[in-house]
């Protein structure tokens, strides 16, 4: 991790200004920047806020009784895996073989790979790291017997690479439609002599999207299958159990549903581990997120809060009441609502009305009905949503000590591998 503060800066890394080209990362940050030395278009984390969903979800899991591996596709940022586990992150999550193996050279030691590994070169590879380290736990999902035959068929003689079988539900994304199916899936994984039965997991965002009535009912109703299903394979697992679903948008349904399962000295049955795999709360959002998880309302405690920023500049003024900026789908995510205008530069608020209407590549249409002002070359602020189609645009991200503050200084760069 110490490495990637001599990584070199250069044109590759966006906005970066020049004058560092060719500083290390550490260098340049000696040098105690602004980020008005940045160019624009720039995304920026808030090191407050960052810290402040660190400790609020650490707490907020351990006093509900289950563990967390945060998906660490969210952000690809190796910095950020390492201090959520200071902060007592059970693992890591990642979604695909190469996101583990980028996981594995930043040291990590037990990874939770929420989708199915069926892929040959993956297989063999995590088959080469668990034989080589005993002390390194890498755990992979399947939703079907043909995934298990896949994944025999590529994993060498002597492997016990351990499987949690993901429960799906109907029009969701993968895993098997039924607690029938799964235990079918469970079967094939207590027969084969390469795989070990270790849990149960999946993902409930994909039956849901919002707060409605119908959709907690939908959440609720998976959950407890997924519950249903680890008791009826209480008899079967091979090692201790884990329960894993996802956490972003619904962490207080999951705890309702399956915190009760929790027996990691097996006093009840067999020792079982649920674990949240929560992606976005460490960097949160002024959109979908900040809607719909119940630890972003600060009426109720230590709230989550956004952590990133976009800033983008106005370049022109076509018409009465259009602006139009640098930062475009390129730059900044727009897949769970555009980004929103929250002030603009000398901390001034944007006009009454003021939004984004549509992004292109690279402009951002600002609009409002009648009054104010964005004057070509200001600054703009802007609330994002979704952090995990955010970090995947950029190698490269400062942090900066406050976004409130009238300049804010650049406190560290975060490397991003996508």
């Amino acid at each position: 991790m110490a490495e990637l503060g001599y990584r070199v800066l250069g044109v590759e890394h966006k906005s970066v200004p020049p004058a560092a080209w060719g500083m290390t990362a550490r260098e340049f940050l000696s040098t105690a920047p602004y980020l008005d030395e940045f160019a624009t278009p720039v995304l920026t984390v808030d090191r407050a806020a960052l810290e402040s969903n660190l400790a609020v979800m650490a707490e907020w899991a351990a006093a509900a009784g289950v563990r967390l591996a945060p998906h660490g596709k969210t952000t690809m940022a190796p910095q950020l895996w390492a201090g959520q586990l200071a902060a007592g992150a059970w693992g890591i999550t990642l979604a695909t073989g190469w996101q583990a193996q980028v996981g594995r050279a930043f040291g990590l030691t037990r990874i939770l790979l929420a989708n199915a590994l069926v892929d040959p070169v993956g297989l063999r590879w995590a088959a080469e790291q668990l034989r080589r380290d005993p002390d390194f736990e890498f755990l992979s999902w399947a939703d079907s017997v043909a995934t298990v035959r896949q994944m025999e068929r590529h994993l060498p003689e002597g492997t016990r690479l351990p499987v949690l079988v993901e429960l799906g539900g109907p029009h969701g994304r993968t895993g098997a439609r039924s607690v029938e199916e799964a235990l079918d899936v469970a079967a094939a994984i207590v027969r084969s002599e390469r795989l070990e039965l270790a849990g149960v997991g999946g993902y409930e965002g994909a039956l849901a999207h919002d707060r409605t009535d119908g959709a907690v009912a939908a959440v609720r109703g998976y959950l407890d299958e997924l519950a249903r299903l680890h008791r009826e394979l209480s008899g079967r697992y091979e090692r201790p159990a884990i329960v894993t679903a996802g956490g972003s948008a619904y962490p207080d349904l999951i705890v309702e549903r399956l915190a009760g399962l929790a027996d990691e000295q097996g006093a009840h049955g067999v020792p079982t581990t649920v674990v949240l795999r929560s992606g976005a709360y460490l960097i949160h959002d002024d959109g979908f997120y900040s809607g719909i998880s119940p630890l972003a309302d600060p009426s109720a405690g230590p709230a989550l809060r956004s952590a990133m920023h976009g800033w983008a500049r106005a370049v022109s003024r076509p018409e009465p009441g259009l602006a139009l900026l640098d930062a475009g789908k390129r730059d900044l995510p727009f897949d769970e609502g555009l980004p929103v205008p929250q002030r603009h530069s000398g901390g001034e608020g944007v006009p009454p009305g003021a939004h984004v209407s549509a992004l292109n590549d690279q402009h951002t249409f600002l609009r409002w009905p009648g009054g104010g002002d964005v004057p070509v070359g200001s600054v703009v602020r802007l609330g994002l949503s979704h952090p995990c189609t955010a970090f995947d645009k950029w190698r490269l991200i400062p942090v900066i000590d406050d976004a409130d503050a009238a300049r804010p200084r650049v406190v560290d760069l975060l490397h991003t591998f996508f």
